[in-house]
This record gives C-alpha cells, sequence and structure tokens, in this order.
C-alpha cells in the first residue's frame, strides 16, 4: 500500500472456552495509510475490539489467543516482536481511547499521576518538564484549569472530561496511529460532538493516522476516510467512504444503512459465536440469499473498482 503504515494480513484471533471456539477475528485483511482513518463498523460482537486489540498484543490470555496471520507496523512484524519491544510501541507508537473511561482509569489515582505515568513510560523528562507536559496534554484536550483538576480523581469529573483525560493519556507518547474504540459509548449527543470535533482536531493537528472502531455509521460518514464492514469475525465489505454510502454491495452493510435512513431493522440475529454456521456467515438474514450461500463461505472479492465485498452476488 502506498505511504501505508499499517497492514493486517490474514488475521485470526480465536477464544478457547470451555463450550468451544470462539472465531472473535478470522482471516481478517486491512490495510491503513499515514494520516489516513480506517473506520471499523458492524454490530457489537462481530469483531471489531478484538480486531484493535490483536494489533497491540493486548488478546487476553489464556482463553485468547492469535492463532495466524500477519499484523505488520511501519514495516516491523508485531507478531515477531519480544513482550519488551511491544511495550516500547503501546502507548508510544501507537495510542489506544478505550471504550470506558470509568473502568479505563484508576479510581485511586489523581488523573494528573495517570497521565503523567502514561507520559514518562515513553519518555524521559524531569520532574519538572513532566509535569508541565501533563499540563499541556490535558489543556490542549479542553480540560479547563488544567494544572488544578490534575489534581482530580476520576470520579469528580463527568462523562466526558474523563474522556479528555483519556485522549491526554492516548497522546502521551506522541504516537503516529491512534485507536479509538467507541469513543462516544455512554455520552449525550451533545458531548459526543464536541468529542468527536476534538480527536479530529488533533488528529489533523498531529498527522496521526486513525482506526475509528464504531456502529455509528453518521459518525463514520464524518470522519473517516475508508471503511472495513465487519459480521461475525469478518471483512465483508471494504472501500472508500463515499462509495460505501453511494454504492454499498454487501447485503448486510444495506441493510445497515436501511436501518438507518428508513428505520427497517435487518431481520434475524446475530449469530451465536458457538455456532458453526456453513457457507456465508449472514445468510440465515440475507434477503438475497442462493444456494451457494448456505454450502461455501466466499472469499473477499475485488471488483473492477478497487471496492472489496465477500458476497457470492459478485462472483
Amino acid at each position: 500500500m502506498k505511504n501505508g503504515l499499517l497492514t493486517m494480513k490474514g488475521l485470526k484471533t480465536y477464544f478457547f472456552t470451555r463450550w468451544g471456539v470462539v472465531k472473535a477475528v478470522d482471516d481478517v485483511d486491512i490495510a491503513l495509510g499515514k494520516g489516513k482513518t480506517l473506520g471499523l463498523v458492524g454490530e457489537s460482537g462481530c469483531g471489531k475490539s478484538v480486531t484493535a486489540l490483536s494489533i497491540l498484543r493486548l488478546v487476553p490470555r489464556p482463553r485468547g489467543r492469535i492463532v495466524e496471520g500477519k499484523i505488520v507496523f511501519q514495516g516491523r512484524d508485531l507478531m515477531s516482536l519480544r513482550e519488551e519491544q511491544m511495550r516500547a510501541i503501546r502507548g508510544g507508537e501507537i495510542g489506544m481511547i478505550f471504550q470506558e473511561p470509568m473502568t479505563s482509569l484508576n479510581p485511586v489515582f489523581s488523573i494528573g499521576s495517570q497521565v503523567l505515568e502514561a507520559l514518562c513510560v515513553h519518555k524521559k523528562l524531569t520532574k519538572k518538564e513532566a509535569r508541565q507536559r501533563v499540563v499541556q496534554l490535558l489543556t490542549s484536550v479542553g480540560l479547563p484549569d488544567a494544572t488544578h483538576r490534575m489534581r482530580d480523581y476520576p470520579h469528580q469529573l463527568s462523562g466526558g472530561m474523563r474522556q479528555r483525560v483519556m485522549i491526554a493519556m492516548a497522546l502521551a507518547g506522541d504516537p503516529t496511529l491512534l485507536i479509538a474504540d467507541e469513543p462516544t459509548t455512554a455520552l449525550d449527543v451533545t458531548i459526543q460532538a464536541q468529542i468527536l470535533e476534538l480527536i479530529q482536531k488533533l488528529r489533523q493537528e498531529r498527522g496521526l493516522a486513525m482506526i475509528l472502531i464504531t456502529h455509528d455509521l453518521g459518525i463514520i460518514a464524518q470522519t473517516a476516510d475508508n471503511v472495513a464492514v465487519m459480521y461475525a469475525g469478518k471483512v465483508v465489505e471494504y472501500t472508500d467512504v463515499k462509495t460505501l454510502f453511494a454504492e454499498p454491495k454487501h447485503p448486510y452493510t444495506m441493510g445497515l444503512l436501511s436501518s438507518v435512513h428508513d428505520l427497517r431493522p435487518i431481520p434475524g440475529n446475530v449469530p451465536n459465536p458457538l455456532d458453526e454456521i456453513p457457507g456465508c456467515s449472514f445468510h440465515p438474514r440475507c434477503p438475497s440469499v442462493k444456494k451457494i450461500c448456505r454450502r461455501e463461505m466466499p472469499p473477499l472479492l475485488t471488483l473492477a473498482s478497487g471496492h472489496q465485498t465477500r458476497c457470492w452476488l459478485y462472483a
């Protein structure tokens, strides 16, 4: 990929439970260019967050494991790095904004000390320099009176303020890639807009690439350059954002867009991740199902325009 920053090839991340194997991420290929934003979209449980955790090699063990695939970041295969090398990348070259700040922030430490810890792991600074940098970071994310508020504890802040602290922590190591996992979950609509605007502003100022994980197609339309639509652990459609909204190819993507525009839900339910569904995993809910859909999983097909979709309709 031209100006490529991150490439995933054949990524498979499974969870081995007492009830069976959950194929949370199943043969995912994704590429991200420098300074670009990739939207990962799909219903809850489709594998978006596990894909992000796989990039950082934070899949919870021993149940979870990356069983196959390559993750290449700035020319380095992350799967081949030692754990101490990965620790330098996490929070350093790759920053992550987690889904729920109240559970991600430690309730017994001040927000200033937590941002300071994230900073000192990756930067060699004097105590005075580090404190000044913390104030700068908190100010840059819009936390008012940062010099005094850095002494506050998470419970003393609103949801929006806590999310701003999480953004400051993600940026502390001066990353080149930012992963935002549902960054506006549990925030009201007004605060959601403010947080998204802040992330976009900081991303553009710093020239960051970003992976934005969300189930909200409206957010994708505003922020993403390219979009990967996921269903049951697989990418079922992959293209630029304008093409996705103008000419969706996969029946699942069409259903998602219809549910937003016409308020028509996709019939049926998301499959149980423990169930082995023969053929295409979307076929029990698909209005365009054919016989082959029930027998064989379609490959990710590349159309003449470069648009990719995992559907037998285009084979």
